[in-house]
């Protein structure tokens, strides 16, 4: 039996299909019964967990599992100091050595080990917990999700998309979420001692740019990349209903400064096969 949580989402939900394809049994693990439905009927067991802190809920969730995938719930604007996932990777942690499960694969992300605040410090947080548990733990550090694209549709049928990844042509390392879910399957179906981090790449380095020519190429129409002026972020993101928008702009920072990056030494480098131009097509086609 395998554990997946965040099936509902698009890395979770590649995971616990690629299993299933794959003839194996899986526990999906949902916020409420409605969400697990659909799982329900392909014929997971679902395990219904409302509070991602409940850790006694977490235990019997992945109570004889001899796999575990972990996701964290996202927050893209989280309270000071990161309480709830402080308080979600203890929870976490503490059910996973009660359980004691086969190995742990938790979806963390490129920049988890920067210390510096940012909007990534989760990432820390659940990878340093999950250390303490002694279980042979993948740390699978992902780079920027392609499929982030999305946002940017609406305003690419207009002929441009706002950037806050800049200069536009500076190229980070991205990878689409069906790499990020094939892989974290496949890790599960692994045996292995002690911990590891992967860090997983798309098959090249992409740009704010090269994003604005993809949909140019799927809309049939101009596209153009413009950079947003940093002066104007706090506002900006202040406008859109965040609160606390300090953490998105310091990761913002991070990866422009380019200390938001893999570590290279003492990691496993992997590289996905899924193009941009590949999910950038599928966003226009399906948006």
């Amino acid at each position: 039996m395998f554990v997946v949580t965040g099936s509902t989402g698009q890395v979770g939900g590649v995971v616990a299909r690629t299993l299933l394809e794959a003839g194996l049994l899986v526990r999906v693990v949902v916020r409420d019964t409605d969400k697990g439905a659909a799982w329900k009927a392909r014929g997971c067991a679902v395990a219904v967990v409302p509070d991602a802190a409940d850790a006694e809920a977490l235990a019997a969730a992945f109570a004889g599992a001899a796999g575990v995938f972990l996701m964290n719930p996202p927050n893209y604007d989280p309270a000071p100091n990161f309480p709830e996932s402080r308080r979600a990777a203890a929870a976490t942690a503490w059910a996973v050595g009660e359980a004691l499960p086969g190995r742990v694969v938790l979806l963390s992300t490129v920049g988890a080990q920067a210390t510096a605040f940012n909007l990534l410090n989760w990432a820390g947080f659940f990878e340093t917990a999950l250390a303490g548990t002694g279980l042979p733990i993948a740390l699978l550090r992902a780079a920027w999700f392609m499929e982030n694209a999305a946002w940017d549709l609406p305003a690419a049928r207009e002929g441009h998309i706002a950037s806050y990844l800049q200069p536009v042509d500076r190229a980070i390392e991205m990878v689409s979420t069906h790499d990020v879910g094939r892989t974290a399957a496949d890790l599960l179906r692994k045996d292995w001692a002690g911990p590891r981090i992967i860090e997983l790449a798309g098959p090249r380095k992409y740009s704010p740019s090269d994003e604005a020519a993809g949909l140019s190429a799927a809309l049939g129409r101009p596209v153009e990349a413009v950079a947003v002026q940093r002066e104007t972020w706090e506002a900006r993101f202040r406008a859109e209903g965040m609160r606390h928008p300090e953490a998105r702009i310091a990761m913002l920072d991070g990866f422009n400064e380019g200390w938001i990056d893999f570590a290279r030494e003492g990691a496993e480098h992997r590289t996905g096969t899924v193009a941009f131009e590949t999910v950038l097509r599928h966003i226009v086609e399906h948006g």
